[in-house]
């Protein structure tokens, strides 16, 4: 392997980015970036244990013939690399028009969905993306000069859900020196000129100087995202735990109750504020989370504000948050869960912890948590992987006579609307529901033989 290649699988291994068991598909442009990535893991995986599924390529419907081209040149790429290729059509002309948003948000979003709908057709379990340090630094800069927070300021994560980056630590610069060493030609998207595009202004106008003036400039601006995600993480963590006490989801709204929101430091109340406006349907930026913390402060009952897609109505122990449009929907998120291990969503503050039981003895709940459940050992294929629901999903629980859908499931057990969308689910490896915390166990996974062994699941909420 190459020195850049250790560098990188170094980067996969120290994360974990991903697992021996991951099938990992490449997102590629047809950019150096990502055909970089190609190359570079191509070269990886006659070492290591994890596979590559496949690449996917999304045609935007923009640049006519030079997006056919790039397609081309993609599956031309994924031939000579013997590789599967799912290519995705995408009209964002017709979405834009349909939403209203920017072309820069409308092709993220079509991206996105149509990244999740390859990695499915590959079987893929992972999905690595060609950023870099310098996509990092450009992320980090465009987002101060707005006002970031520490949430913006943490920059983008290594890994978010199935979406790994393992080039955030390389060199833009130094993935080009890499294909033109080794004969790899790549493809320039005449957009990136556009200087219309903020990221294309900041590449092109002002980066040139910083590194000029501040050659270490882009290393320090990643580690200054690390460092702030670190801030982050350990901020939602508290907002997690103090959520509880603070959100009360009821059927037509979520209520946010001043006493114990007081109580929080500012940093730890402004997100769980946020939680609380996204369980209601509304829009979580800052000014509006500013606007809420006020009102829920100055406890005026009878008041009230309009924000962007949200009612926030005034109560005598705090404020209703009432949204227009569809509650519960948020980021999607895929934890794995090995045995003895703990996770934490980080998108939601819940913690699911796994064990081995052989004593004939079941279980209680532990102190601290809200809910265990107990499953043949034998059952069960790991690792497990804790995530939110998705469109069809069904399991048989105990004791049912057939299979039931987890909507259905969600209603018989009282779960609240506005938390079902990020309600956890408990997969094993060969993708069977064994349980969803707090509703119900997977027929199959019923403890038939406790001398077998059992598989001990405890489950602690946070924002869901």
């Amino acid at each position: 392997m190459s020195r850049l290649a250790h560098r990188v699988l170094e980067a996969i291994t120290d994360g974990p980015l991903w697992h021996d068991e991951d099938r990992v598909a490449v997102a590629i442009s047809g950019g150096a970036d990502s055909v970089a990535l190609v190359r570079i893991l191509g070269g990886i995986v006659p070492h290591v244990a994890w596979t590559l599924a496949g690449l996917m390529h999304v045609h935007h419907g923009l640049r006519g013939a030079e997006a056919d081209a790039d397609a081309a040149f993609c599956r031309d790429l994924a031939d000579r690399q013997h590789l599967p290729i799912e290519i995705v059509h995408v009209d964002v002309p017709a979405a834009m028009a349909a939403g209203g948003r920017s072309i820069e948000v409308t092709a993220r979003a079509l991206r996105y969905a149509a990244f999740e709908r390859a990695a499915r057709a590959l079987g893929a379990t992972v999905v690595a993306t060609g950023h870099t340090a310098d996509d990092q630094a450009e992320t980090v800069l465009l987002r101060l000069l707005r006002g970031a927070s520490v949430r913006g300021a943490s920059g983008i994560r290594a890994r978010r859900g199935p979406y790994a980056r393992p080039l955030l630590g390389v060199r833009r610069a130094d993935l080009r020196a890499h294909l033109e060493a080794i004969g790899q030609p790549w493809r320039e998207d005449a957009s990136n000129a556009d200087v219309s595009i903020p990221r294309n202004r900041l590449r092109q106008h002002l980066m040139p100087v910083i590194e000029r003036d501040w050659p270490g400039a882009v290393p320090a601006l990643a580690r200054f995202a690390a460092l702030t995600a670190e801030d982050e993480r350990l901020l939602t963590a508290q907002a997690a735990s103090a959520a509880a006490d603070v959100i009360r989801p009821g059927s037509d709204g979520v209520e946010l109750i001043r006493q114990p929101l007081d109580a929080l430091p500012a940093p730890v109340a402004r997100r769980v504020i946020r939680r609380a406006v996204e369980l209601a349907g509304g829009t979580p930026i800052r000014r509006e989370i500013a606007d809420v913390y006020r009102t829920v402060r100055r406890g005026r009952p009878g008041g009230g504000l309009d924000l962007h897609g949200l009612r926030v109505e005034c109560t005598p122990e705090g404020v209703v948050l009432r949204g227009h449009r569809p509650a519960g929907r948020g980021a999607t998120y895929a934890c794995r869960l090995d045995p003895g291990a703990t996770v934490q969503v980080t998108e939601t503050g819940a913690e699911v912890r796994a064990s081995f039981l052989t004593a004939v003895a079941r279980p209680g709940v532990s102190p601290g948590w809200d809910a265990t459940a107990a499953l043949q050992a034998s059952s069960v294929t790991w690792p497990l992987t804790v995530r939110c629901r998705q469109p069809g999903d069904r399991m048989r629980p105990i004791g049912a006579p057939g299979r039931r859908r987890l909507q259905d499931l969600f209603v018989d057990r009282k779960v609240p609307r506005v938390w079902r969308a990020r309600w956890p689910v408990v997969v094993d490896a060969t993708g069977q529901i064994v349980w969803v915390p707090g509703v119900a166990v997977a027929e199959s996974c019923r403890v038939r033989v406790p001398e077998g062994g059992m598989v001990i699941l405890e489950f602690k909420k946070g924002i869901p």
